[in-house]
This record gives C-alpha cells, structure tokens and sequence, in this order.
C-alpha cells in the first residue's frame, strides 16, 4: 500500500512532461511552418454571353448582305445563327451566320472561350494570356509578352518576319490561329503576309492581289490584347474567298471573330479593307458588351 501513491505521483510527473512537451512542439511547428501562400486571383469574368444573340440584328444586317431581303422565315433562320456544338457552356461557346447573296456569300462566326487556372500560383488572367499568346504566335505575329519556353522565339516585329518569309514557307501553311472545332468552313491554310507595324493601317485595295492586301497585324485599344490575321485564298484556287479573324483578351476571356467573303464570280476580288473595318468593329461592341 505504500507504493500505490508514488506510483500515481511518477504517473502524474510523466503525464504532465509529455503534455507540456506535445504543447511546445505545437507552438514551435506552427511559428516555423512554411507561410502560407495567397491564391492568386479570380479572373473578372464567371459565366460568358449568349453567343447567338451577341450581335445586334443592326449589325448582322450590314454583315450579311441580302439576308434583309429573304422571305420572312428564311430571313429568321438566318439572323438566328447557328450554336456551336459545346459540352461547357461556362467555359466555350458560339455561333455563327452566313448569307447568299447574288453576288456574293458572305458567313460569321464568333466564339467565346473563358479560361480557368486550376493553378493557384496562376491567375485566370495570365492563364487566358497564354492561351491568346499561342494563337497569336500560330499567326506569325509578334508578342512583346509572350509566355513560355518559346517566347524568344516569337520576337521581332512583323516587318522582320516578312523579310523572313521564305526561311518560314511552311510556317504559312499553319491553320488559322483562331481556328478549332467551330472553324471549319475556314476557307485555305494559308496566311497572309504580315507586316507593318502594331495598328498600321498598311495600303491596298478591293482589286489587289494577296501580297499587296492590308497585313495581319497587332492592334491597339481591344481589350488586354488583340490581332487581326487576313487569310486570303491560297495560290491557284479556283475561288476568291477571304477570310479574316480578329482575336482578342479580356481578361480570363479569350474571343475570335471570323468574317468571311467569297464572290459569286471568279474575277471578282473581296474587298480586304471592309472585311478588316467590319470584322474590327463587331470586335470592338463585343469588347464593350463583356465590359458592361
């Protein structure tokens, strides 16, 4: 019986030790731990328009030639558009139109593409920059801020790269830039010649041939970033079809503009100067609709 309370005093010495030791290596671990690191932001944009009712009826008139003057519900179906096909509405979509006219057909596309990073040391913005820097690079255009392991090799202004031009004749074969499951009626594969420096304006008009067209170019004052990429018809075919695409970045949203044009007769020349201004413009309301 005399054991019995030293025992319990050793027990309760023991017990005590182990819990104030427990208690400062807590303390010492949560005061050394490595700090915390802060997610990196949000990007502005959650939910994205819908596309086939993201141009006005305005616009698509002027865009569409002779769709006006269709019988009523052909007239409808038109100005309607056509969705893309999508399994995310929250990350992608589009739509897009296309009119018969006697002299002329003219089709539009238009896509939205709203970029999540599942990193957390990267933003959605930056995210969204690497996705319009590749399409951007695929044009042959240069980027002061281009992403990645390959940024050195997309520098020097476009006037460089056209002098460089024949060192690169595969590099214009390259799909259009902004192109994927909803471009497919894009018209060649191959580019036009890029030169001129970023929003130059460049010279030409509606009768001359590819190397004298208005050149791809960087723009200034769309969104974060944006280009325009001219795609004419590919040497020896048989047609005159045009197509140009203006991309741009706001934000974690990336948007193409596709604007196309190909006359009913084989002499007949789109006019490269419209469709840029047309395909600009509508590029331009979108911008301002997204910021709204």
């Amino acid at each position: 019986m005399a054991y019995v309370p030293g025992v319990a005093l050793l027990a309760a010495l023991v017990v005590g030790c182990s819990t104030g030791s427990d208690s400062n290596a807590n303390g010492a671990d949560s005061k050394a731990g490595s700090p915390t690191v802060t997610p990196a932001p949000p990007g502005k944009y959650l939910t994205l328009p819908a596309p086939c009712r993201a141009v006005p009826r305005g616009t698509l008139k002027d865009l569409l030639p002779g769709a006006a003057e269709l019988p009523g519900d052909q007239q409808e179906k038109v100005f309607r558009g056509s969705a893309s096909v999508t399994y995310d509405t929250d990350r992608k979509v589009g739509c897009s139109w296309k009119s018969d006219a006697p002299n002329a057909t003219r089709s539009l596309s238009i896509d939205f593409e709203r970029v999540v990073s599942y990193d957390p040391a990267v933003s959605d913005d930056d995210r969204a920059d690497t996705v319009y820097a590749k399409k951007e690079k695929a044009a042959g255009l240069s980027s002061s801020a281009t992403p990645g392991p390959d940024a050195e090799k997309n520098t020097g202004t476009p006037g460089e790269k056209e002098k460089g031009k024949g060192k690169g004749a595969d590099a214009e074969k390259s799909e259009d830039p902004a192109g994927d499951a909803t471009a497919s009626a894009d018209p060649s594969s191959s580019s036009s010649p890029s030169g001129g420096a970023a929003g130059e304006a460049g010279a030409g008009d509606s009768s001359a041939g590819p190397e004298d067209a208005l050149p791809s170019r960087v723009l200034d004052n769309l969104g974060d970033a944006a280009f325009l990429h001219d795609l004419p018809t590919r040497a020896g075919s048989t047609s005159q079809q045009r197509t140009v695409s203006v991309v741009f970045r706001t934000s974690n949203v990336v948007v193409t503009v596709r604007y196309a044009e190909q006359p009913a007769l084989v002499t007949q020349v789109p006019d490269s100067k419209e469709l840029q201004e047309k395909a600009q413009a509508l590029a331009r309301k979108l911008a301002e609709t997204l910021s709204e």
